[in-house]
């Protein structure tokens, strides 16, 4: 990414974690390893383990994933800004994360620190959890479709469009008997696929109020700072920097469609020219080569990734 780009960090959701994730960063960087044992406080638990031996069953569950997500998005940031020159890491303008990603890019952006960003991601997992318990439902990945006739069928259905990914990839959400209606609709429409999302609840409708009313509480014991880096938001797709704006972000998140193919829009028409996507996986990437195939994604995922940086 040359020096002259405008860059923008965006980071990763829920899905791109993986068993041995974040191993190769503990042994070869000190800023990484920091990060790793300050999440393993902030847990209360070897967070660190799980993430690099597993089993893979106990990561993928919601309460685990998201903080080891943010965990390794985070340690890799460490590791970036600790070894890489100036040149090599420009600065960013902007910053974005896919639903659990934000969370990363508050930390990013200075509105937490690391390890109350881990905190904070351990309880929503187990808020959105418990929410999931008390309401039960569903999610479904559909392909193919245009947005226009998803919301046609939703309405019908009583599912939910939960992402807004980038064209031709919706997510819907809701009551499994909705999401499954929702979902032979759409394949009698014209959808060249739909699969259903092995998640432990229907995020990002109102099935989570009650992960709403917990996180409230969990905020309201939390100092946020005003960001130093504008924050384009899951559910508007504009930017953010007041910290009162950014709890709210947080709270209607749980219950609102993310809009990550409008928040790429408006990061792009900002003038972004380059990006760089921070954190296990390659989602975010794929989803920019269908959403503007003009602008440059560079994926950080691991150590060879940051040692390539340095050079």
């Amino acid at each position: 990414m040359a020096e002259a780009e405008k860059a923008a960090y965006i980071f990763p959701g829920q899905g791109a974690q993986y068993v041995g994730m974040g191993k190769d960063l503990y042994d070869a960087f000190d800023s990484a390893k920091t990060v790793f044992n300050q999440a393993d406080e902030a847990v209360g638990f070897s967070l660190s383990k799980l993430c690099f031996e597993g089993p893979e069953d106990e990561l993928k569950q919601t309460v685990n994933a998201q903080p080891a997500i943010v965990t390794l998005s985070l340690a890799l940031l460490a590791a970036m800004r600790d070894t890489c020159a100036e040149n090599n890491l420009p600065a960013p303008s902007l910053v974005a994360g896919h639903s659990l990603g934000e969370y990363t890019a508050l930390a990013a952006a200075g509105v937490l620190d690391f390890p109350t960003a881990i905190f904070l991601t351990r309880k929503r997992g187990e808020l959105m959890h418990q929410a999931g318990q008390q309401n039960p439902g569903g999610m479904a990945a559909v392909i193919g479709l245009e947005e226009s006739m998803l919301a046609e069928l939703c309405s019908q259905t009583g599912a939910k469009i939960a992402n807004i990914n980038c064209p031709g990839q919706l997510v819907i959400s809701g009551g499994k008997e909705c999401v499954a209606a929702a979902s032979s609709a759409a394949e009698e429409k014209g959808a060249s696929r739909v699969v259903q999302l092995q998640v432990s609840g229907a995020f990002h409708t109102d099935f989570m109020q009650p992960a709403v009313e917990g996180l409230a509480e969990v905020i309201d014991t939390i100092t946020f700072n005003d960001s130093f880096i504008p924050i384009v938001a899951n559910t508007s797709a504009a930017e953010i920097t007041a910290a009162e704006d950014i709890k709210d972000e947080l709270l209607r998140q749980l219950c609102h469609s993310v809009q990550w193919q409008r928040s790429m829009e408006y990061m792009i028409n900002s003038g972004i020219t380059g990006f760089m996507e921070i954190g296990p996986g390659r989602v975010l990437g794929g989803l920019m080569r269908r959403i503007n195939r003009d602008v440059k994604t560079k994926n950080i995922g691991d150590a060879e990734a940051i040692n390539n940086l340095k050079q």
